[in-house]
């Protein structure tokens, strides 16, 4: 007995160098040459990572954007404007180093043009020149746009802007750079007068309208024709508004004038509410054969009218020489629409050849008694069919020259007056593409057609996820790696007990 419990050390002795013999021949058959290889993979793929990387962070490629209003993304009038820009531009970012995500999108600029660089100045204090050309601190933030011998300056305040009816902060930072650019590679600007006397609506009303016109290069005047005389021989747009009373018989005189040498027009005229003569502007109309009809259109279709206004039609814009590039629908809103008259038989006599932009559903009706509360069609409303509410008209003067008329029966589509929808308000201008309407009918005009498109909504979008959606996101974050960790301990235990 006293033999075998002085061999027992000796047996648990062999046995354990007997393990550690077996988990050594282990490391050096198995898990050493799989081991070595599974090392090597890790370091390869590591490589790799590294080395796509450094790649990618010299190389701009174009972000895949799935957001409705592209939002992250440069827009397709971006694109639109800028591509055949046969200038060089520079981008100058002061002090922009910590605002990655800006940068980007500055970025984006040099993939839409080659002939748009981008220079990145972070460090302000190596450049005494630049502080003092434009007063600035170390650590002052400016983006300067430059070509040839033009330049723009833009503040970090001009980026954004406020709506205080929503109480959102509004991204203006692509809308801004782009027209700095526009601005400084337009050699000729196109002038357009606006006629500010007679007028319904006071030039204030008009404010986004012509400041958006000034934004795509154009040159804003206003035009009094009693004080001025004439309207003035560089006058490439004249804009005439719904009147409050008739223009002078030489006001007149001289509008026509202007047609005759071969002037365009674009006129946003509505409805004569106030019942007024205007014999005069009418004679002025008539040049293209053409009159604004009494009353105010009222839609029978309640998919064309804002909820609860039926005097607000909303209309898709018809394929027309002005759009016709653009791969997209468009809507009107117009309110207190007023129908467009167009007198066939007397176009030829006249040399004057239209087409339709813009027309209502046929369950439209015309209004003339405005003091019925109804919102339906009655007995003392016109028979319900199409109107027509916007047309493009080219006037033959001679064998060399023309005059083009664009007509809207409305003005109020084109001003910042406020309408009450959902709760909030808004311009009329911003519903729908109004504004796009005005300035392309410009561009078209003016013979820029490789501006017209239809130009991106700038709102801010703020998105809180609610409860549930919380819930889901946090699932996903910290019980996914959970469920997963758990399959590969089951997946381990089959195989296991397999062997």
């Amino acid at each position: 007995m006293k033999n075998n419990k002085e061999n027992l050390p000796i047996e648990k002795q062999e046995e354990k160098e007997g393990i550690i013999r077996k988990f050594i021949n282990i490391l050096n058959t198995r898990w050493l040459q799989s081991g070595l290889t599974t090392i090597m993979l890790i370091l390869i793929i590591f490589a790799i990572y590294l080395g796509v990387n450094i790649i990618l962070d010299k190389v701009i490629l174009p972000d895949i954007d799935l957001t409705e209003n592209k939002i992250y993304s440069l827009s397709e009038e971006t694109n639109t404007k800028l591509k055949n820009i046969n200038k060089e531009v520079k981008i100058t970012l002061i002090n922009y180093g910590d605002y990655e995500s800006f940068i980007k999108i500055v970025e984006k600029y040099t993939t839409v043009n080659k002939l748009i660089t981008l220079e990145r100045i972070d460090d302000l204090a190596s450049r005494t020149d630049i502080m003092q050309k434009y007063s600035l601190g170390t650590t002052d933030k400016l983006i300067l746009i430059s070509s040839e011998n033009k330049e723009k300056t833009i503040a970090e305040y001009d980026l954004y802007t406020y709506d205080y009816s929503t109480y959102e902060e509004i991204d203006l930072t692509e809308e801004t750079i782009t027209n700095a650019i526009i601005d400084i590679t337009t050699e000729n600007r196109p002038i357009i007068y606006f006629m500010n006397n007679h007028i319904m609506y006071s030039e204030a009303y008009y404010t986004t309208i012509l400041n958006a016109l000034k934004n795509e290069a154009n040159e804003v005047k206003t035009l009094d024709l009693l004080t001025q005389g004439e309207v003035p021989s560089d006058c490439d747009t004249l804009i005439i508004t719904t009147l409050k009373e008739d223009i002078t018989e030489g006001e007149r005189d001289k509008i026509i004038e202007y047609i005759n040498r071969g002037g365009d027009l674009l006129l946003l005229c509505g409805s004569n509410l106030l019942d007024v003569p205007l014999t005069n502007f009418d004679l002025v109309l008539s040049q293209f054969g053409m009159r604004i009809g009494n009353g105010v259109i009222f839609e029978g279709s309640s998919s064309n009218m804002l909820s609860g206004y039926p005097d607000f039609i909303v209309e898709e814009v018809q394929s027309n020489s002005i759009t016709k590039q653009i791969n997209m629908s468009i809507n009107a809103c117009f309110a207190d629409a007023a129908p467009i008259i167009v007198y066939e038989e007397k176009l030829d006599e006249l040399g004057v050849e239209y087409e339709t932009l813009i027309t209502t559903t046929n369950k439209a009706f015309i209004r003339t008694d405005l003091s019925q509360q109804s919102a339906v069609r009655t007995s003392q409303d016109s028979e319900a069919g199409e109107q027509i509410v916007g047309v493009l008209a080219t006037k033959k003067i001679n064998d060399n020259a023309s005059s083009k008329l664009v007509l809207y029966s409305n003005e109020l589509f084109a001003t910042s007056t406020a309408v009450q929808l959902m709760g909030y308000r808004y311009e009329i201008v911003d519903l729908y593409n109004n504004k796009d309407i005005v300035l392309n009918s410009i561009a078209y005009l003016n013979e820029r057609e490789d501006i017209i498109t239809i130009r991106k909504n700038y709102d801010s979008v703020s998105y809180t996820v609610t409860e549930l959606q919380n819930n889901v996101i946090m699932a996903i974050i910290f019980i996914t790696p959970v469920i997963v960790l758990a399959i590969g301990i089951v997946v381990w235990q089959v195989r296991r007990r397999k062997k």
